[in-house]
């Protein structure tokens, strides 16, 4: 009988733009090689929840007949990622029913449990050596969460978690889309304020919920705020009743539920580590991760910010990908950025400002669509930089 290392989470790749930042890029050994002995199918045996293994160790294969469910095996494609067919199992206790979505991780599947009798998602992590540690600090984050989280109103609940196939794989609760899916899916119409108000508490309160357990998600981005409930309603979009009722889009779809909850722990850090490289998602990047200074806790705080203006407006508040640029930007909506701010930049966000004082803006303009991106945005009333970033020494005051 053959045997397998074993021991099971989403993440949708919707966006048309390059959004997602690169993952961890320790320096590791290449992924372990596939088994050279082929002829008979392969499959694995389940550890279940409990104490995480070793995950250092090679997945073992042997020859023998499959268990019942398990599908022949056959090897990964180019890139690590799991080849899989609709209708096959991962392991006899899953049943693969779509997939879901794919990311720089892996990819996403929709499950039937053959013992609970419901339907989950199972993150399959690729089978390279950076992504498969990702994935096991990732598991320790979301089982830490899973004890404090009472209820499991707050983010996304792991069900399980095997290494199949040399795969780690995540069984999360299966949740409806994300913020931006249901935007995205409704040409990017903004949500009623109500809403976003809702919206906001719940976010608040799981961010201050993580940061009581001393960590940071750092990826804080509509991508990764999921709907409980799939169902939703449509209603009159008063902005568009002026066009043809052919045309069908003067409704827009509401959620029936606000109920939220986060998901995507693989970039979540503790309070004690090291906080100077960069983090978050280009449009969610605080300024003091551009600036190198060092981050903690408020770079959550600026993501929500963007958040709830996008969630608004139906659109990123901030879209660049350039530094210089996403600097301009956030002046033209905050003011000038503090002077303590600009005097402690990193050396390599010198060359952004003029005589170290003032950002090289425009005159550091790449282009004339650079230079209208920044001019089209507005100032934000009664908000400024010092309102969010006072002085060290006055802040300690």
């Amino acid at each position: 009988m053959e045997t397998q290392r074993i021991i099971e989470f989403p993440h949708k790749n919707m966006d048309k733009r390059p959004r997602k930042r690169q993952r961890l890029t320790w320096d590791m050994p290449p992924p372990v090689p596939p088994p050279k002995v082929l002829p008979a199918p392969y499959c694995g045996q389940e550890f279940g929840n409990g104490q995480v293994p070793n995950y250092a160790y090679p997945s073992m294969y042997c020859r023998g007949a499959p268990r019942v469910g398990s599908p022949p095996w056959r090897p990964d494609d180019k890139d690590g990622h799991y080849v899989f067919s609709i209708g096959e199992c991962l392991t006899p206790r899953y049943r693969i029913l779509s997939k879901m979505g794919e990311g720089t991780f892996g990819q996403v599947l929709e499950c039937l449990d053959s013992e609970k009798k419901e339907v989950v998602a199972i993150k399959i992590v690729r089978s390279i050596s950076k992504y498969r540690e990702a994935a096991m600090i990732e598991i320790d984050v979301l089982q830490r969460l899973a004890r404090h989280d009472i209820g499991g109103t707050r983010c996304v609940q792991i069900r399980n978690w095997f290494d199949y196939r040399n795969h780690i794989c995540i069984v999360f609760e299966k949740l409806g889309p994300s913020l931006y899916d249901f935007l995205r899916k409704n040409s990017y119409r903004s949500f009623p304020i109500d809403l976003v108000r809702e919206f906001a508490r719940q976010l608040l309160e799981s961010v201050a919920f993580m940061h009581e357990l001393r960590l940071i998600h750092t990826d804080l981005k509509p991508e990764n705020i999921l709907l409980v409930s799939s169902e939703f309603i449509r209603v009159p979009d008063h902005k568009f009743l002026s066009r043809s009722a052919k045309d069908g889009s003067y409704f827009k779809n509401l959620p029936k539920s606000a109920a939220i909850k986060l998901i995507d722990f693989g970039s979540t850090t503790s309070e004690h580590q090291d906080h100077s490289y960069i983090v978050s998602t280009r449009h969610y990047r605080a300024p003091e991760v551009i600036l190198g200074l060092g981050w903690n806790y408020p770079c959550d705080l600026w993501s929500v910010g963007c958040i709830l203006v996008e969630l608004c407006s139906g659109e990123a508040l901030f879209q660049t990908h350039e530094n210089l640029e996403h600097l301009a930007m956030m002046e033209k909506v905050l003011g000038p950025l503090p002077q303590h701010m600009i005097l402690r930049a990193d050396r390599r966000a010198e060359k952004y400002f003029r005589r170290g004082v003032q950002l090289d803006w425009p005159q550091g303009a790449t282009s004339r669509e650079s230079m209208r991106a920044v001019w089209k945005l507005l100032r934000l009333p009664c908000s400024s930089f010092e309102m969010f970033y006072a002085e060290p020494d006055n802040a300690a005051r």
